[in-house]
């Protein structure tokens, strides 16, 4: 009876596995060990791997692919030194391994030097059989430079070598979407797709090339044959959902939604993307009903708590949507979205002193959006504290200083303040960068914008 190469492999594995337990040194040959360290390496037991290779080269102290192996993990430990002076005694004995050029340019690669990495992989090709691994590498040098025309360029190479190679694919249309170059990458899937017709993975590259130039009805098309090369495709089903909510066929979008949710576990977005789509039918319970399963599935799932907030606020029942952005918050007090609202809904309540705290965490997180500026100044004055307003006012300024809303605030408050000086200043700012805004002084500071003085200067402007 013979065994495959995958049972030889996880024999030899449990053997060795067998003999690290008992202390009992067996022999082993060194493919052998050669599947063992792979084995070790590929599921990262770096130790394991370290120790078979010791015990590997202990046993067959001239064996080049084992010691290429120790090469492999000095590499991975950025022991580089080491890895180069090891693979400068192998070059002489092996000049034409073209792993030893495959691991010289990793090193060149870690230190940054891809051009000669590049150099040492084309030089691999003339000795390897295997030319669509190299090509496959060459492109990630030529990704790592940002050299996307050269990096398509081989990832195609590499595809041509090896059709089933889809990672090269996707590095294909990496490029392409990086470049911009939808309708170039339409062309060479359609190209592809003439010598593999039912390759589900490049029929969903097209459907999104077409969905990104909102072609929608061409993007179903491509998912559709998607779904017939591969029908337990869940990413077809997704695409497809969310194409069928461009074209407002809800319910449609709902069924492969559900499609998902049957192939495999459920997942947050296909959950979040049916309530969407019952929340567009005015279905409000099946909508809620959606977005807490999808918090449910996956509570750091920003978009599922904002969906629920969201809902409820267009509904007007802040107090619900509090309730959700308070849990959102304990769950991520980092996330700047969630502030922003526990802000807006505190205000709508007239909760000012939460509101303000709402504004100022967005703010500390890095939200310096013209509104948050504006929202938090107004709130600080209607609390009476009005330095505090102003030097909001001003760090606004840094990143708007050429914005009238900004500077009729600070007029309107300094104005009240009795500081006229500084009121005549900002109104004076205010009235060249924006006439029109002036109105921003009658609603907000009514007392102000009827001072004689105020509408004298206003009138200057007319």
């Amino acid at each position: 009876m013979k065994f495959n190469r995958e049972e030889e492999n996880n024999f030899s594995i449990t053997r060795y596995e067998s003999m690290l337990r008992s202390n009992d040194v067996k022999f082993f040959d060194s493919d052998e060990f050669e599947s063992i360290i792979h084995h070790y390496l590929e599921n990262g037991k770096i130790a394991k791997a370290k120790k078979a290779i010791s015990l590997g080269l202990s046993q067959h102290p001239s064996s080049v692919n084992l010691k290429l192996l120790q090469v492999e993990v000095l590499v991975f430990e950025d022991r580089l030194e080491k890895a180069d002076n090891l693979l400068a005694q192998l070059h002489a004995l092996e000049p034409e391994n073209e792993e030893i050029y495959i691991q010289k340019a990793n090193i060149l690669s870690k230190q940054n030097n891809h051009i000669k990495a590049i150099e040492l992989l084309m030089m691999a090709l003339s000795y390897t059989n295997d030319v669509a691994d190299v090509y496959s590498l060459i492109g990630m040098e030529y990704l790592f430079m940002d050299d996307f025309e050269n990096a398509k360029i081989n990832f195609m190479r590499c595809l041509e070598a090896d059709e089933q190679d889809y990672s090269a694919l996707y590095n294909i249309i990496y490029c392409f979407d990086f470049l911009e170059q939808h309708q170039e990458a339409i062309e060479y899937l359609n190209m592809f797709l003439n010598k593999n017709p039912y390759c589900e993975v490049a029929w969903h590259q097209v459907g999104k090339q077409y969905y990104d130039l909102k072609e929608y009805e061409k993007a179903l098309a491509a998912f559709d044959f998607a779904i017939i090369s591969d029908e337990y495709f869940i990413g077809a089903y997704l695409e497809k959902g969310k194409v069928l909510e461009k074209l407002k066929r809800y319910n449609e979008a709902i069924e492969n939604y559900r499609i998902t949710l049957e192939l495999d576990d459920p997942t947050s977005f296909a959950l979040l993307r049916i309530g969407k789509c019952h929340e567009k039918l005015g279905n409000d319970d099946l909508a809620i009903q959606h977005f807490s399963k999808t918090v449910h599935e996956d509570p750091l799932l920003d978009k599922g708590w904002i969906a629920i907030t969201d809902f409820y606020l267009r509904q007007r029942n802040y107090q619900k949507a509090l309730y959700y952005t308070n849990k959102a918050i304990n769950i991520d007090g980092e996330n700047v979205l969630y502030w922003k609202r526990y802000a807006k809904i505190n205000n709508r309540l007239a909760f000012f002193e939460e509101a303000e705290r709402g504004y100022r965490k967005a703010l500390e997180l890095g939200n310096y959006e013209l509104e948050t500026w504006l929202n938090r100044s107004d709130i600080l004055r209607f609390l009476g504290e009005s330095d505090a307003a102003i030097q909001n006012l001003y760090q606004a300024l840094e990143f708007y200083p050429e914005n009238a809303e900004i500077q009729y605030r600070l007029a309107g408050i300094y104005y009240e303040m009795q500081d006229f000086e500084k009121g005549e200043y900002h109104i004076r700012k205010a009235l060249e960068q924006d006439y029109e805004y002036h109105i921003v002084l009658e609603e907000l500071f009514e007392k102000v914008f009827n001072l004689t003085l105020v509408r004298n200067i206003i009138s200057e402007y007319q």
